[in-house]
């Protein structure tokens, strides 16, 4: 499948992101521009870049457009495919932010995002400096390069079924007994018989946040299978998410954010990112509101464990629920269909 679907509907595209698009399409065979819905063809099974133009507000209000056309009316609109982004900015804000929205959307829709799926330029290329103490080039040249390097990963993916005991590592810190978003796990699980799924619950003060070691000495601790503060992160949580093709985060939302607990896991997940990578692995999240806002927590966990530490996000990742009472979970409509849903989306993503 050497057909790649670019999907781009700003009425205005930059000179950088004109070029970062041509190094990107060097490698297929052939590609299909979609501007508007006018340009819409069978979008199921097939390798879509989103290319976004990000103004003074620092959203590409076209292809939220775009979205709000084909959203209500067809749920698994990108059913298994797998895409990646551009995304430029004329300041130097914007690019993530835009980058989170449209994977919470797409995936929402059935699409797949590569583990780190997103090369962004912000207005005076900084972004890339950090690129540079390594490749030692021009940040223009380096920001092409990524985004060359971005298109070979899209154009060589090929999904092949894991074969033996698949693992999976489930995370929350949330406790037994009144956790909504436990209660809505233990209903996915009823359908997931065949895997080894491990529950680690990460105890108030057991893990520290990153200290902000150098990289060469996050590298060396990776290397030996360690970290700076040790503990149960390098006992128990690294070993584990180390052996899984799978981690789910449970993420109860308490302040439209994801619980600080979580939050100084994910950020000591660097170590182990040095050592082996996690394009390989997928990642899930089952997220419940009191009252709202659960695609705030969704989009970080996009933005934390997608777009900066590389897991991969199979269609319909994140499953968001509202309940406030203790227990109420299951008076949600429909509830035991959603859950069992969500555990079949577990399955065909690993």
């Amino acid at each position: 499948m050497d057909t790649l679907y670019i999907i781009v509907p700003s009425k205005y595209i930059s000179i950088q992101l004109q070029k970062m698009i041509e190094s990107f399409i060097t490698r297929f065979s052939s590609v299909i521009y979609i501007k508007n819905t006018n340009d819409l063809c069978d979008l199921k099974n097939k390798k879509i870049l989103f290319a976004m133009e990000l103004g003074f507000t620092g959203f590409d209000l076209p292809m939220l457009s775009f979205f709000e056309e084909i959203g209500p009316y067809n749920k698994e609109f990108f059913y298994d495919s797998i895409a990646t982004l551009l995304v430029h900015s004329n300041s130097e804000l914007g690019t993530k932010g835009a980058a989170q929205d449209i994977i919470f959307l797409a995936n929402n829709l059935g699409c797949a995002f590569l583990g780190k799926p997103l090369v962004e330029a912000t207005s005076t290329l900084k972004n890339f400096l950090t690129w540079q103490k390594a490749l030692e080039m021009p940040l223009e040249d380096i920001c092409f390069d990524l985004c060359h390097k971005l298109s070979k990963r899209l154009l060589e993916y090929k999904t092949f079924p894991k074969t033996g005991n698949k693992k999976i590592t489930v995370l929350y810190s949330a406790p037994n007994k009144f956790s909504n978003t436990l209660d809505l796990w233990h209903m996915i699980t009823k359908h997931l018989k065949d895997f080894s799924i491990r529950e680690i619950q990460i105890d108030n003060g057991k893990v520290l946040d990153c200290k902000g070691c150098s990289f060469k000495l996050c590298l060396h601790y990776g290397k030996h299978n360690s970290c700076f503060y040790g503990g149960v992160m390098v006992e128990d949580v690294l070993p584990s998410i180390e052996k899984s093709d799978s981690i789910v985060w449970l993420c109860p939302n308490y302040n439209d954010a994801i619980a600080a607990n979580l939050t100084a896991t994910i950020n000591r997940l660097t170590v182990l990112y040095h050592k082996i990578g996690f394009y390989n692995k997928s990642m899930f999240g089952v997220i419940v509101s009191g009252n709202s806002g659960s695609d705030s927590v969704a989009k970080q966990l996009i933005g934390a464990l997608n777009l900066n530490k590389g897991f991969a996000l199979p269609p319909h990742a994140l499953i968001t629920e509202t309940a406030n009472d203790p227990k109420s979970i299951f008076k949600v409509k429909n509830i035991e269909a959603k859950a069992e849903l969500f555990a079949k989306g577990i399955i065909k993503g690993l």
